[in-house]
């Protein structure tokens, strides 16, 4: 599953740490996501989601 976490945490000018208190998460797990090395809990993309001001059907995509 791909994402574009990334791309918009950029576009909010936040670091990954300030995304992953947020979140409520380490910054070794929002780099993860990420890097789409781990697909996060529903909890977490709905935060993410929030976070970043999308939707979770914007941010994450199916392969």
């Amino acid at each position: 599953m791909r994402n574009d976490i990334k791309r918009l945490r950029k576009e909010k000018g936040l670091r990954q740490e300030d995304l992953a208190q947020r979140c409520g998460v380490s910054r070794q797990t929002i780099v993860a996501v990420e890097n789409d090395k781990y697909d996060p809990t529903l909890p977490l993309a709905l935060r993410l989601a929030r976070e970043l001001g999308t939707t979770v059907e914007e941010l994450f995509h199916l392969d």
